[in-house]
């Protein structure tokens, strides 16, 4: 995953292991907010809740995936995550 979204290859910069608040998040994007995790089962619980909400009441926009996805639609994963950039950097959204 961060070989296709590092050095700008989306157009804007994305940074991993990023501290926000008392969280650290898999990668994110300063500029438009955004947020991306990889998660596994073990995120299924209260304490993903609670980061998910902090972050948006930080501003940020949080997009989750699965690890599996990752492994098997590379592309497809970036291009949704390159579709909420280019939304977010707009002021939509993409969901709309």
């Amino acid at each position: 995953m961060w070989s296709a979204i590092k050095n700008k290859a989306l157009g804007v910069r994305f940074r991993r292991q990023v501290p926000i608040g008392p969280w650290i998040v898999d990668f994110a994007c300063l500029n438009p907010k955004l947020v991306v995790e990889i998660d596994d089962e073990s995120h299924l619980h209260r304490a993903e809740i609670r980061r998910t909400r902090y972050l948006e009441r930080m501003g940020f926009t949080v997009l989750r995936f699965w690890n599996v996805d990752v492994a098997k639609e590379l592309e497809g994963v970036v291009g949704t995550i390159e579709n909420w950039v280019e939304a977010l950097r707009a002021g939509l959204d993409p969901e709309v």
